[in-house]
């Protein structure tokens, strides 16, 4: 994000004092000693003021219940703990703070986090505001360099975003600032601003049809440049014409030379114009780099008569502006891939109110609304299922290629179709705040956080452009001039170099390779949240993955109760029921549905305790019971190698009837639990502090397609690690089953993330795939995290870097092969543009580069090319 860099606008001299509660009369305890700029109030204006109240680098909040010298204090204080804060404003009277920041060092996040921390609630409204700019001719990063160049100009602009591959710029202003004026700025820019997310200005304002680059304005002028410059080709090379038609200023012209002038100046118009704003806003990129190509050829052509570079200006006039919409071409594409994402939702919806169905638009929906959806038709909002049955196409939530039958009690989201029945749907989420809205909105996001490479990329281009603007005067001049070699070749080797000191092919290189892989996967049912974790998942070396609801279902049952000690089974399940009640862990859940199912009575249930990590205490019927691993009763002092059967009728397996007939005992230890958790069962022991009533095994059900999951993933060279909280036994038994690579087994939630930072010990980096909620903590450690099954799930898709939408762990290869390719994507363009570049610029000075080829290589084909290139990404697909 880009921010100010302006003069420091201060409002009063600084004074200290001590205050006390009696002193500030706010009626709480705040006796602290405070560094408070007390006559600001009178030396600042209040926010319904001028708007040359704020300069750059300096945020506005409205802090309402900062009403004293000590509260101000407070806030002054837990702000000034940041790096990066200069002078501190605060405005006691008004409940407005201004603070001076640095933008490299503090964020305006982090600024209003201090602000809370102190105790304090912001509200951002009275003093700032945020507005997205469409501005659809901003698409590469000099574009965007002038953008940004025009709103530092802006008194009242806090902050801004520039997004080029969306073509918008998201503004922070002050609230007494002039939107007009923002957008008067970026046009005087020369880039025109087709509408706002604001009211205060009409979207209908400017030319908003952009159907097709190729019927634009700047095409058709484009294509009449080349059909003078075609003409002047015919006339001067086919037909030998050279006559003077007029004499300007002792200069003649001959009938070419007017041709090659004429589409030099109408193919030239947009690029002298845009060179004018650049040089205005002191931005060296490509149109100013161009415009001075052109201008120095016409020049050089008349201060050297009769030598003529027209058919150089007029060339490069044609061919740039061919190679810019082309650029837009291939900017748009890339776009079009976000903008599906946003159609997905439809605008209107039909709402039962009264008693009467009306068709009103999907904003005006507001939550606690019946939507009545039709057979064919796409949901509009998130809600749930009150009456109908249809089966719903999810694929543009989830990715999911089979309908979901849905039914009363469902949850349906917005952007899906109704595949065939009539639902009802009472809405949860108003418009703006649904799960499509939120994957658009993270999607945006994503783009906007650069990567590593992108970062390097930009700071090359920072040095690269001098430096090759430098090589291309050296060359125009220092030939001809301590070697006396015609100075006319020279000077158009120099405008050729020109040409090649643009690196808008290699800065757009990364983003786009980035937007195209983030929507890919969005469409895919795949949200990652930011290039830089694209570029991190390609590069993984192991996955970490949780066993519970990823590798399994999630979906306990139970498969065995085995009473002792005189208990029967229905007394063991009924203890059972009792403790895990109140538990939420999915194995008491798994017991009380088992329970119920079966339909017993539940016991009086009181002091209700959790174990962590072992299992559940409990009063049943007012006696101490006990419910939880093996461990939990071992520190009960059990003895669990010696424990009578009920009854050696029940169904249990033949050797250990046999044993318990011949010993009329079992031993746990030996026996009973290790062969339940060989078969991937986990084992729950119930019983009071005296008296062990039985056991209840419970099974997770693993995934039909986990191991065919894990096996692709190893076949890209991914180790694949399983972590669980199970015991031994049933992690080895489900290990085996899945075919991971290890796993580490007895985990409490503190022991995942050590397990996660012992492989980033051992590999360079990491992915970790939870739900979200439960392994949020691991998932944080973890090179990258991946939450799974996250539509829906507010807090899975806000922890995790990567949300698989569907409950699909199919999709982890899918992930990984596009991050991969990605990567490689990237590389490639980087060192292709470079490379190309590298060459044109060797054979300039030798004379096998012309002023045409540079631009049709150099300048289009690499933007075509690395766009192409990275819109490759689009076609990897997860496997059915």
């Amino acid at each position: 994000m880009s921010e100010h860099d302006g003069p420091v606008h201060t409002g009063g001299e600084d004074t200290s004092t001590h205050l006390s509660t009696d002193d500030c009369g706010c009626g709480t305890a705040c006796d602290v000693d405070v560094d408070a700029d007390v006559d600001s109030a009178a030396a600042t204006p209040p926010p319904d003021g001028p708007a040359t109240d704020l300069a750059p680098n300096r945020a506005a909040f409205g802090v309402p219940e900062m009403d004293c010298p000590s509260c101000a204090g407070k806030v002054e204080s837990s702000v000034r703990r940041l790096d990066g804060i200069g002078d501190i404003d605060p405005q006691v009277t008004t409940g407005r703070l201004v603070v001076e920041y640095d933008p490299e060092k503090a964020t305006l996040d982090d600024i209003k986090t201090s602000i809370e921390g102190a105790g304090y609630a912001v509200d951002d409204d009275p003093t700032t505001r945020t507005v997205t700019l469409s501005v659809p001719d901003m698409d590469c990063p000099s574009c965007a360099g002038k953008v940004e160049n025009a709103l530092d100009g802006v008194s009242g602009v806090l902050e801004y975003e520039t997004r080029p591959t969306a073509g918008t710029a998201i503004v922070t202003l002050a609230a007494e600032t002039d939107l007009s004026a923002v957008v008067t700025a970026v046009e005087n820019a020369g880039y025109e601003v087709t509408g706002t997310d604001a009211d205060d200005l009409s979207d209908s304002d400017g030319d908003t049809d952009r159907s097709s680059v190729w019927r634009s304005t700047r095409a058709l002028k484009t294509w009449v440049s080349g059909a003078f410059l075609a003409a002047g080709i015919a006339t001067e090379y086919i037909f030998g014409i050279e006559l003077v038609v007029t004499t300007i200023l002792s200069v003649s012209f001959t009938l070419p030379e007017v041709l090659y002038l004429v589409g030099a100046g109408i193919g030239g118009q947009e690029i002298l114009r845009n060179g004018y704003y650049s040089a205005r806003n002191r931005s060296l990129d490509i149109d100013l780099l161009m415009s001075t190509a052109i201008v120095s050829a016409v020049v050089a052509s008349l201060i050297s008569a009769p030598t003529s570079l027209y058919f150089e200006a007029a060339t490069l006039a044609f061919l740039f502006s061919v190679s810019e919409l082309l650029e837009r071409y291939s900017v748009d594409q890339t776009r079009n891939s976000l903008r599906e994402l946003m159609d997905l939702s439809p605008d209107e919806a039909t709402v039962r109110r009264d008693g009467t169905e009306q068709v009103v638009p999907v904003e005006d929906v507001v939550v606690g609304d019946v939507v009545v959806v039709k057979p064919g038709e796409k949901i509009p909002v998130d809600g749930t299922v009150l009456d109908g049955e249809s089966a719903v196409n999810q694929a543009p939530i989830t990715g999911e290629s089979v309908p979901v039958d849905k039914a009363a009690g469902d949850d349906v989201y917005a952007g899906t179709v109704n595949e065939a029945g009539y639902l009802e749907v009472r809405v949860d989420s108003a418009a703006g705040d649904d799960t499509l809205s939120r994957i658009v909105s993270m999607v945006e996001d994503a783009q906007a956080n650069k990567t590593e490479r992108e970062q390097f990329v930009e700071r090359f281009s920072g040095y690269y452009t001098p430096f090759m603007v430098a090589v291309a005067i050296g060359i125009a001049t220092i030939p001809p001039l301590l070697f006396g070699l015609d100075w006319v070749t020279w000077f158009v080797y120099g405008i050729t170099m020109l040409v090649l000191a643009c690196p808008c092919a290699f800065v757009i290189s990364t983003p786009v390779s980035v937007v195209s892989g983030i929507t890919s996967a969005a469409r895919n049912g795949v949200l990652i949240k930011g290039g830089s974790y694209l570029e991190a998942m390609g590069a993984v070396e192991a996955i970490a993955i949780d066993k519970t609801g990823t590798l399994t279902k999630g979906e306990l049952t139970v498969t065995d109760v085995v009473p002792l000690n005189g208990n029967s089974e229905e007394d063991v399940l009924r203890c059972a029921r009792g403790l895990e009640m109140r538990s939420e862990h999915p194995i008491g859940e798994a017991i009380v549905s088992h329970a119920e199912n079966n339909n017993l009575d539940g016991r009086e249930v009181s002091a209700f305790e959790s174990i962590t990590g072992k299992g559940v205490r409990a009063d049943l019927d007012g006696v101490p019971h006990y419910a939880g691993k093996p461990g939990l009763f071992a520190d009960l002092e059990f003895d669990l190698r010696h424990t009578h059967v009920t009854d050696a009728e029940d169904a249990l397996s033949d050797d250990l009837r046999s044993l318990c007939n011949r010993q009329g005992c079992l031993n746990l230890v030996e026996d009973t639990i290790p062969r339940l958790q060989d078969e991937g069962k986990t084992v729950v022991l119930v019983g009071t502090a005296d008296e062990l009533e039985g056991l209840v095994a419970v099974a997770d059900e693993v995934r039909p397609d986990a191991r065919a999951t894990v096996e692709r993933l190893q076949s890209f060279g991914l180790s694949v690690v399983m972590l669980t909280g199970d015991n031994e036994g049933t992690a080895r038994a489900i290990a085996e089953q899945v075919g991971v690579d290890d796993f580490r087994a007895g985990l409490l939630p503190e022991d995942k993330v050590t397990a996660v930072e012992g492989l980033l010990d051992e590999y360079e980096s990491v992915a970790m795939v939870g739900d979200g909620i439960n392994d949020a903590p691991a998932l944080a450690t973890a090179t990258v995290g991946i939450a799974m099954g996250a539509a829906g799930t507010d807090t899975a898709l806000e922890t995790a870097d990567i949300a698989l939408m569907a409950d699909d762990i199919s999709k982890l290869p899918y992930l990984y092969e596009l991050s991969h390719q990605a990567n490689h994507v990237i590389r490639q363009n980087i060192w292709a543009s470079l490379g190309i570049k590298a060459l044109l610029a060797i054979g300039v000075p030798f004379g096998l580069v012309s002023v045409g080829l540079a631009v049709l290589a150099g300048d289009a084909g690499m933007t075509v090319g690395v766009t192409g290139n990275a819109m490759r990404l689009s076609r990897i697909q997860p496997d059915e």
